[in-house]
């Protein structure tokens, strides 16, 4: 953070602690970056291992689908509870909870057991993982004025990224020389690190929702007092329907469901496509699979660069992020489209890592729009239930994607490609048409 971050009109005394934010803030967001990345370990544990597994506990691809389904079950559910919750309750005390309970989700699989087991413990895992992002994001964006915004929440969500680019090799090694249980077992050790630290480190930004009145709603600059309280009465009225309701929302929820649908398909078929549809082996999938990943984690860099640069200039968050969210989609949508008709399995290759990675890169567009768009006191809710909605792509996408595997075989890998494809058209559609959050924001204060 730079000075143009602290508070004005704050007595001089707190100028040290106002300074000293920028150091917390950023070490804060380090731990949430990591937080993220134990997330998404978890969740791709499985698609590292799907041959393995299915060979192990005699699963057909649709068996296998559903188990990862099964995943998302109580996800969104979770996830909205949490979401309005996080507006009463401190995101520290709510990270911290949900870091314990993905460690013990883990045991009873680790230990042993057969589909029945593998089922109830990743739905459990999924609700305790089903609020992680939004809360994340939450706790992230509370350090920050909303200017600053794009960089730290875009670190936050290429933490998802990081977290398969590290675990991919990481967790494929250990599944081929031990099995796929040890993998839990590290999954979970790592888990209850990282809680350790957050207990130590962690803490609620000052633009959190009880004192955003006067600060983040306005960009950094303090309100008097009178003025303060009346921001924040009015915010108070504004009814979660009325921003649910906004073509804002409606846009960004629908854009981030189908690169949702993207994610799930990395997360639980990528690998099996990378061996059974492309024809690579176990080892060199566990390498070729982090592409698509690093090339969304460099878009993600890019759409918080260009996204801020675009703010800084004037021009409006309509451009900033719904124009901008909207083109990644579409190239994303193009590259997905031209899979199966190109020969090669490099070129084959190329195309899959553009497509998901520009495809599944709209998470930071999502939230720092409704993040614009709903006022402090109803952050959490409009965040948690747009993540509800959308993560209910990954209830479908593995189960829809198994089936087809089952009745077409490695065409099915394909046609799950050009079906992303179509889905990522009706997103980018959407983010181009729809989202302008600075129109809606003033909307919903009237």
């Amino acid at each position: 953070m730079t000075a143009s971050d602290t508070v004005p009109g704050r007595p001089s005394g707190a100028a040290p602690a106002a300074r000293g934010a920028g150091a917390r803030a950023w070490a804060v967001t380090g731990l949430l970056v990591v937080f993220m990345m134990i997330n998404f370990a978890d969740k791709s544990v499985l698609g590292l291992a799907a041959d393995e597994v299915r060979a192990d506990l005699g699963l057909t691809a649709t068996e296998f689908g559903l188990a990862n389904s099964a995943f998302f079950l109580l996800f969104s559910v979770a996830a909205i509870v949490v979401g309005l919750v996080a507006d009463r309750i401190s995101p520290k005390a709510l990270l911290l909870v949900m870091a314990l309970l993905w460690s013990v989700a883990q045991v009873p699989v680790a230990l042993g057991g057969g589909l029945a087991v593998l089922i109830a413990s990743r739905i459990v895992l999924g609700a305790a993982e089903g609020p992680a992002f939004p809360v994340a994001q939450q706790a992230t964006l509370a350090w920050f004025p909303n200017e600053r915004r794009n960089l730290p929440g875009a670190l936050v969500t290429i933490g998802i990224t990081l977290g398969v680019i590290v675990s991919a090799p990481t967790l494929s090694w250990i599944i081929q020389n031990h099995d796929w249980r040890t993998a839990l077992w590290v999954l979970s050790g790592v888990g209850l690190l990282w809680a350790l630290a957050w207990y130590l480190v962690g803490a609620d930004g000052k633009y959190s929702a009880d004192r955003s009145a006067g600060t983040a709603e306005s960009g950094g600059a303090a309100a008097p007092t009178g003025q303060k309280d009346i921001a924040a009465a009015d915010a108070a009225r504004v009814p979660y329907r009325r921003i649910y309701a906004s073509r804002t929302w409606i846009g960004a929820t629908l854009a981030y469901f189908v690169t949702y649908w993207v994610v799930a398909l990395m997360l639980v078929w990528l690998p099996s496509f990378l061996r059974n549809g492309l024809g690579y082996s176990a080892e060199t999938a566990g390498l070729v699979v982090i592409l698509p990943w690093a090339v969304g984690a460099a878009v993600l860099l890019a759409q918080a660069f260009l996204s801020g640069l675009l703010m800084r200039a004037g021009l409006s968050s309509r451009v900033a992020r719904g124009h901008v969210g909207g083109w990644t989609i579409t190239i994303g949508a193009a590259a997905c489209l031209a899979v199966p008709f190109v020969d090669g399995t490099t070129a084959q290759t190329i195309l899959v890592a553009i497509g998901f990675g520009f495809g599944g890169a709209f998470a930071t567009i999502a939230v720092t729009t409704i993040a614009e768009l709903a006022p402090a006191s109803r952050r959490g809710g409009a965040l948690g239930t747009m993540n509800a909605l959308v993560t209910t792509a990954g209830l479908a996408a593995p189960a829809v994607v198994g089936m087809m595997v089952d009745s077409q075989g490695s065409d099915g890998y394909f046609n799950a490609v050009l079906l992303s494809g179509g889905l990522l058209l009706v997103g980018a559609v959407a983010s181009f048409a729809l989202i302008d959050p600075a129109r809606d924001a003033a909307r919903l204060r009237r």
